[in-house]
């Protein structure tokens, strides 16, 4: 699991429990976001309230492998696994000691939020992807 490059250590709140007694699953959407923030900073992307150029979550999926349950601490992990014309792939894991809890995929689409429109991946940001692959 070291090949990706963005990892955020976690704790697990009293809060991000269900009535289950476990961790909701949306909880692990919000994790992934903040691994993926973190990804976009990295590569240089305005998040917030992006006036030009930025990034938007087109899709994202989550297979659950184990609960969660307080107290725990998690680490979340991202990395980008392909790159398209105007959106970028990536890959979520979300382990708790040495095992997978959880794991997924993301689409973000490259928005020009001034014109209200997709555009191409700029080539600084694919540079910052392959930087951070490397």
């Amino acid at each position: 699991m070291d090949d990706y490059p963005i990892a955020v250590e976690l704790p697990v709140a009293w809060g991000d429990m269900d009535a289950f007694g476990h961790v909701n699953n949306t909880v692990y959407i919000r994790w992934f976001e903040t691994a993926r923030i973190v990804l976009c900073e990295r590569l240089g992307l305005t998040i917030d309230r992006p006036e030009g150029l930025g990034p938007i979550l087109a899709t994202v999926t989550c297979d659950f492998v184990r609960p969660v349950e307080y107290p725990a601490t998690i680490v979340t992990k991202a990395r980008v696994t392909k790159i398209g014309g105007r959106s970028f792939g990536v890959e979520h894991v979300v382990t708790s000691g040495a095992e997978v809890v959880a794991s997924g995929t993301a689409v973000i689409v490259l928005f020009d939020y001034a014109a209200g429109e997709t555009v191409a991946v700029p080539d600084e940001v694919r540079d910052a992807i392959s930087s951070l692959a490397s």
